[in-house]
């Protein structure tokens, strides 16, 4: 079998925006992606500075602790707000979750697989592995293009429904994505009965 975590030595696809974006063609990648309304705009721009100033600090290929201190500091913090419930937390109500569990099924197995999903309700928990030709960024790009134009049929306020960026980890070890499968079910339990949840392996 290939190896479905990420190699240090084979060719990746590294951009910035806002946020760094790492890639790797045939490799499992976590991803959250949130509604326009999840976290306040102010809260991400003091996020945004502070990363910043830490990867100044820090010498590309970072460690295996630096990349625990990265998650800390930044990856764990937006978990954190996006836990709390902020906006008008649409993804709880059914038909909107079942507008973004049929996205994300549609075409499984052909361009993508799927591991551990769950759909809170401001924001989608997911592990997927892109399958070649089709990159994570066109798979995410086809997920919000058509759910917001669903969203838009069902309220036409729903301007802007996702956040433009996604968060996204290229996966390391069995070990981080047991951590990543965890997470995946404990946001589900934490929930209160508001997520819809997934735990098909693909490995």
């Amino acid at each position: 079998m290939i190896n479905p975590f990420y190699n240090p030595a084979e060719e990746k696809s590294v951009t910035h925006s806002n946020l760094p974006h790492w890639s790797q063609d045939g490799k499992l990648h976590f991803v959250t992606f949130r509604l326009s309304d999840s976290i306040p705009q102010n809260r991400l721009e003091q996020l945004q500075g502070e990363r910043q100033e830490w990867e100044k600090n820090h010498q590309q290929p970072y460690t295996e602790a630096q990349w625990q201190e990265y998650q800390y500091l930044f990856s764990d913090r937006i978990d954190n707000w996006l836990n709390a419930g902020s906006g008008e937390c649409v993804l709880a109500q059914p038909e909107y979750t079942e507008i973004v569990q049929d996205a994300m099924q549609h075409f499984e197995g052909q361009r993508y697989n799927l591991d551990y999903w769950v759909i809170m309700p401001n924001h989608v928990h997911v592990l997927l592995m892109p399958m070649a030709p089709y990159t994570l960024k066109e798979i995410l790009h086809s997920w919000k293009s058509f759910t917001a134009n669903q969203f838009m049929k069902l309220d036409p306020k729903n301007r802007q429904v996702w956040q433009h960026e996604s968060f996204d980890h290229v996966v390391r070890s069995p070990a981080q994505l047991s951590r990543f499968r965890k997470y995946i079910v404990d946001n589900h339990n934490q929930s209160g009965g508001k997520s819809m949840l997934s735990e098909k392996a693909i490995m």
